[in-house]
Order: C-alpha cells, then sequence, then structure tokens
C-alpha cells in the first residue's frame, strides 16, 4: 500500500480518516492536505494539521443554510467531526492536557447537529449497568415494523460516533437498525465517568440488549453484536455470557489481548516485567517513552492504554490487558459468529483463525485479502467491500432463524 507517512501509525490514523469517505466522514482530498502537514513522530503537528482542518470544515458548515440544504450541512458537520476525533487522538500522554476534553466537546457538538439531520434523526440514550452508565445511540432504518438491529461497539481507541461511518450507515441502508455504544475504558465513559477498562463485557452489552428487546421496533429473533478491532475480543466475551444474541460479528477476531501488547514490548521490557517488579517496569517505561526516538506505536499505545484504563501505572496498565483473553469461554459461543480476519494484520496477527477454530461449527471465517485493499488490520479503508460481506451474512443468517 502506497505509504502515508514513514511513520507507521501516523500512516494508519490518515488512513483512517480517509477510509470514513464512503459514509459521510470525510472527503480525501481534504485529509491528504492536512496529512502533508505532518512531521513523522510529532504529536503536535498531528494535532495541529487536523485541528487546522476541523476548523476550516467548520467554517464551511457555519455557512450553509440548514433549512434549505441539510444534507450539505450534514456532511460538513460529519467532517468536522471526524478531523476532531484525529486531532485528539494523540494527546493522551498528558491528562493534564485540557484539550482532551474540549476538543472532544466540539467533536461531539459536530457529531450531533449531523445526527438531527439524518433521515431519521438518531437519538442518544442512557443505558444503567452495573456500577457505570453505558452512553448508546439508537439510529432507525426508516421502515416500518420490527426490523433486524446490530449492536455495534468499538474496541481499544474507538468512538461510538467514528461508528457511524465504518458500520452503521451500510448498516441502515440495508434495513437494519443500530444501536451503537460504548462501556468503560472508551470515549465518553472514560471522560464523563473516569471509568477504565473491563474485560468482563457482558456487563456492557446485556443493557444493551435489554433495552433492544424494550423496543417495538426491533425483532426480538434477530439482535446482532458488531465489535471492532479490540471490539473482536469484546463481542465474543460478551456472546459467550448473552444468549439473547442471534448472531456476532468480530472485526477481527481476537481472542488474547494481553498476549497481543506484551509481544509488542523490547526484549529488555518483556523480561523486567515478569519479573514482577512494578517500580522498575513504571520507571523503565517512563524512560522508555521520554525518549526522542521511542517508536509512536510504543509510546501510543502506552500512554493511551493508560488513560484508557485509568491508571498512572504502565505495570498495572500491563497486568491488566491480562484479563483480556477468552479462555474457555470461548466455547460457550453457541450462536452463528462471524470472524473477520486482515492477510496483514500486524497488531494481532494469527488470532482470528485460532478464535473461529475454537468457536466451531458455527463460525463463519472470512480472510480479507491485501489484494483486494483489505488486508490492513479491521480492513480499514476497505468498508465497502467489508460491509458487503459481513451484513449480506448476518442477513442471511436472520433470514434462516425466520424460515
Amino acid at each position: 500500500m502506497l505509504q502515508l507517512s514513514p511513520d507507521s501509525s501516523f500512516h494508519f490514523e490518515i488512513l483512517r480518516a480517509i477510509s470514513l469517505a464512503p459514509y459521510q466522514g470525510a472527503d480525501v482530498s481534504e485529509v491528504l492536505t492536512a496529512a502533508a502537514k505532518i512531521t513523522p513522530g510529532d504529536f503536535e503537528s498531528f494535532y495541529a494539521a487536523f485541528n487546522g482542518l476541523a476548523a476550516r470544515v467548520h467554517a464551511q458548515a457555519e455557512g450553509i443554510d440548514v433549512n434549505k440544504y441539510p444534507v450539505s450541512a450534514r456532511n460538513a458537520y460529519f467532517r468536522e467531526a471526524t478531523y476532531l476525533r484525529s486531532a485528539e487522538f494523540y494527546l493522551h500522554g498528558n491528562w493534564e492536557d485540557s484539550r482532551i476534553n474540549s476538543v472532544w466537546e466540539k467533536h461531539r457538538a459536530a457529531f450531533d447537529k449531523a445526527l438531527a439531520l439524518l433521515p431519521v434523526p438518531g437519538q442518544r440514550v442512557t443505558l444503567k449497568a452495573q456500577g457505570f452508565d453505558v452512553p448508546a445511540i439508537f439510529y432507525g432504518c426508516g421502515l416500518p415494523g420490527r426490523r433486524p438491529v446490530i449492536l455495534m461497539c468499538s474496541g481499544y481507541d474507538g468512538s461510538q460516533e467514528e461508528l457511524y461511518h465504518v458500520g452503521a450507515e451500510a448498516a441502515l441502508t440495508r434495513g437494519i437498525n443500530v444501536i451503537t455504544f460504548e462501556g468503560p475504558g472508551q470515549p465518553t465513559v472514560r471522560r464523563e465517568q473516569n471509568a477504565g477498562f473491563i474485560h468482563d463485557w457482558e456487563r456492557v452489552v446485556s443493557p444493551v440488549v435489554d433495552y433492544a428487546l424494550a423496543r417495538d421496533d426491533i425483532d426480538p429473533n434477530a439482535i446482532g453484536l458488531w465489535g471492532y478491532s479490540l471490539g473482536g475480543y469484546l463481542a465474543a466475551r460478551a456472546a459467550a455470557f448473552e444468549p439473547r444474541l442471534a448472531a456476532v460479528m468480530a472485526v477481527d477476531g481476537a481472542s488474547d489481548f494481553g498476549a497481543t501488547i506484551h509481544s509488542k514490548f523490547p526484549p529488555e521490557m518483556a523480561a523486567l516485567f515478569k519479573s514482577g517488579n512494578k517500580e522498575a517496569v513504571d520507571q523503565a517505561m517512563a524512560q522508555t517513552l521520554a525518549s526522542p526516538g521511542a517508536p509512536t506505536p510504543l509510546r501510543w499505545g502506552v500512554e493511551h492504554g493508560m488513560w484508557a484504563f485509568n491508571t498512572k501505572s504502565p505495570f498495572e496498565w500491563a497486568t491488566r490487558c491480562l484479563d483480556f483473553k477468552l479462555g474457555d469461554a470461548i466455547h460457550n459461543i453457541k450462536m452463528p459468529f462471524f470472524v473477520a480476519d486482515a492477510e496483514n494484520d500486524d497488531l494481532m496477527p494469527g488470532q482470528a483463525k485460532g478464535v473461529a477454530e475454537a468457536v466451531g461449527e458455527v463460525a463463519t471465517y472470512h480472510l480479507f485479502a491485501t489484494e483486494d485493499g483489505a488486508g490492513e488490520h479491521c480492513s480499514i479503508g476497505a468498508a465497502v467491500l467489508q460491509n458487503q460481506v459481513i451484513f449480506d451474512w448476518f442477513q442471511e443468517v436472520v433470514s434462516r432463524n425466520k424460515a
């Protein structure tokens, strides 16, 4: 693939923004113009480039007469929201940085303006869970009667707003209702409730299923769960304990997040962690992250991870990551289970195939190919193809259930 930055992490995040273009989330040349201003490894330059782009698009949006041209206004506000998310992405190394919240608030305001301009306006709801609240958005497809629904969650760093452009709009156009949601550790819950990640994701999903079943526009026998990136683990974990789901989709399949994280550590750091010396690990990691030559994937992965898990200790973060392992619970999954894999995935390589094999005969495994432009992690940049394959599978499953 053509590299959008010599910095591998920046390349992926620039591609991530571009990938939302088919479903109103970005415009290609806007992102490429911003990308040209980014210095590899310089987090502030990444912020400045995308924040400047967001400001320009905001000015465009505000200049549109929303009563005359609601579609134009919606498109602009959706793009502004995407660029603000991108701008804020690398700021979590300093928890005192006010932009972590101020930029997110602007992102939320832009997204909500677009949300209100959808053919069927999205509805934000707050669902009660044990020990925390679950923020969710209901998207109606606009068709009468009880319709299938897909519950969608992201992973380590994604927001429910991003999911509209990744998969929700594609599902809506197929006559499928959508409920996006977030749990502890994810952007809204971390900010508003100061709640770090939990591994037992059924605690998040079950209240969303309860909400879906209480609606009169949802088919209670056609509830799907779709998880993205680390959400592939989260969805699988929930599926093992939530039998009311008709189908589950893991994009991509993941079974052991802790092993993935620990495999990225330099050998000396991995050995130090195994020694169990918390103080030594924390000190060594702090020195590594402060080094001008610290690789962006390592620096961002640890800094964001500590923020998302709500801990200032690298040792505690790395220890808690080990809880994100399916183990024997994977054998509890009994409903149709789609496992996506990406041929060139270097974040969680090899895990998807193992998940499908462990789930057994109810699993459908699909490898998205690099030749089709779908080989990156979560097939980023190939959403149209990915959605075609996955949502066609979901519609086939719920059709069989009705037969």
